[in-house]
């Protein structure tokens, strides 16, 4: 998959350092995240993924047939790539497997959702700003233990894309597995407003290790 990398200057020989894997929404790319993070490619091997399939202006890594029913082989596709990127970036780059975090807007936390349902204590922490888990990934994944997951889900109050309802049934559900969850709600629309940049990036500060 196309990705663009950033990473610390200046790396020790045999250190291994923490990994945030970025996914953006729909028509976007690789370069639309990056600002979220600025300033943490001292700490972070920091990898932008774009999606694989053309969406004009940007891309996309999955489709949808109707509200919130993404086409499940499509969809299947896009996560099986994922879960390869991940494989790939853990055997090529000094990255500390034991803290791997996801981030991802709209599809981008749709998917960062499933891979940590499918993946589950690979990753250690997910940042989902204004997502949904499809109901067929609930109802037909394998889903694994997620009890040493922690995620940052976020959603707009206002969100007239995504409903904010689907906001608490991701709550809900995750908390119903033993997730550890934080849930934030803001006087917003489908957007990441300031004050859910600075709560998240707190939130990852928190629990990346020094």
């Amino acid at each position: 998959m196309v990705y663009e990398l950033h990473r610390p200057a200046q790396t020790e020989p045999g250190k291994t350092y923490p990994a945030l894997f970025l996914m953006h929404g729909i028509g976007s790319n690789e370069q639309n995240m990056l600002s979220l993070v600025s300033g943490l490619e001292e700490r972070f091997y920091i990898f932008s993924i774009r999606g694989h399939l053309p969406q004009p202006p940007g891309y996309a890594f999955f489709t949808i047939q109707g509200y919130g029913k993404p086409h499940r082989e499509v969809f299947d596709e896009g996560i099986n790539k994922l879960k390869s990127f991940i494989d790939y970036a853990c055997a090529e780059y000094p990255v500390d497997q034991s803290q791997l975090f996801l981030l991802g807007f709209s599809q981008g936390a749709i998917l960062s959702m499933t891979l940590g349902l499918t993946l589950g204590s690979r990753i250690k922490g997910i940042i989902a700003l204004s997502g949904y888990i499809p109901a067929f990934v609930k109802e037909k994944y394998d889903v694994q233990p997620v009890d040493k997951l922690s995620l940052f889900i976020s959603h707009g109050e206002m969100d007239h894309v995504l409903p904010f309802d689907w906001g608490l049934e991701n709550n809900k559900y995750f908390r119903s597995l033993g997730a550890d969850v934080t849930f934030k709600t803001y006087q917003e629309g489908h957007t990441v407003s300031m004050e859910n940049h600075k709560d998240f990036m707190n939130w990852l500060m928190e629990r990346v290790k020094k």
